[in-house]
């Protein structure tokens, strides 16, 4: 009996984060999603130290040029270095991204959570507060708040006016999830001990709503880049001085045949972007969910 209490001991219990990393570790193609995501955050933090090139220079003794080793990607038809803007680029729609569907995440977890707790009247009014922002056209109020920014500020405020509009779907998911959870006995206790509503709020609701959380928000990224992209495209989004993605893009699509690097190299880089994040979301499913085939044994 002592030795087989000994032994009990030394068995160590496996944390749920360390499952979900083994999990994630045993696919593929979730490590290679986060070795390429890593790679782009970091050439996006520290790519221009490669150039003597500024997103902003222009070489007007080389206009429109292919890829050579002077401009590693080849300059625009106005002598813009493309590698500066590409790296530039990417790290204004990263840093967009990864913002805005980190605070649309927590808006949504709590406001969802929180009109599902209250129910009654709370929960009528906030549901109809969730049906008339999903009627707004969120597309054109965000080109308008960004319109009004001048310089280069407008990323702040395309990243406001997506983060404005980003958290409405997930909250009305997440007050769906929280109706049953609100019926569990710990939660019922809370409230029989007068816990305050706010307390069982982050303490006992939210916390299990951590895999939907943690999925939405690395996916929240690829939609938010998506959204960028699209209204920076249209020319509703980031505006000279600044750049993104979205605005090389629509530089580069009036060029597409005599440049097609100008439209091709931005448009790779943002596919690869969007790719990476999209298997790093899988993989965090698999790992969390465990009747997921593809996420091995839980040990």
């Amino acid at each position: 009996m002592a030795e087989q209490e000994e032994k009990t001991e030394s068995i160590k219990r496996t944390g749920r984060f360390t499952l979900y990393a083994r999990r994630f570790m045993r696919r593929p193609s979730a490590v290679a999603g986060l070795v390429i995501l890593l790679l782009l955050v970091l050439w996006a933090t520290f790519g221009g130290m490669l150039t003597h090139w500024n997103y902003e220079d222009l070489d007007f003794a080389s206009l429109g040029v292919p890829p050579n080793s002077d401009h590693y990607f080849g300059t625009t038809d106005g002598g813009g270095d493309l590698y500066a803007m590409v790296v530039r680029g990417l790290g204004r729609s990263l840093t967009i991204a990864f913002l805005s569907s980190i605070l649309s995440t927590f808006i949504a977890a709590v406001y969802g959570v929180g009109i599902a707790y209250f129910e009654g009247l709370t929960e009528k009014v906030g549901m109809w507060v969730l049906d008339m922002l999903l009627v707004v056209p969120s597309t054109l109020l965000v080109a308008i708040l960004v319109r009004s920014a001048g310089g280069t500020s407008g990323w702040l405020w395309l990243t406001i006016g997506l983060t404005i509009f980003g958290w409405v779907g997930l909250a009305r998911v997440l007050r769906t999830i929280t109706m049953s959870i609100r019926e569990r006995d710990y939660v019922r206790a809370a409230k029989f001990m007068g816990v305050r509503p706010f307390t069982v709020i982050l303490r006992h609701l939210i916390p299990n709503l951590g895999s939907v959380l943690v999925i939405n928000t690395v996916l929240g990224v690829v939609s938010t880049v998506s959204a960028e992209t699209t209204l920076s495209f249209l020319g509703l989004g980031i505006k000279a001085p600044d750049t993104s993605l979205g605005t090389i893009l629509n530089e580069g699509q009036s060029v597409i045949v005599t440049q097609p690097w100008v439209l091709a190299i931005p448009a790779a880089v943002l596919i690869i972007l969007a790719f990476s994040v999209q298997m790093i979301g899988d993989g965090l499913r698999d790992a969390i969910d465990p009747y997921s085939r593809s996420a091995g044994k839980a040990a």
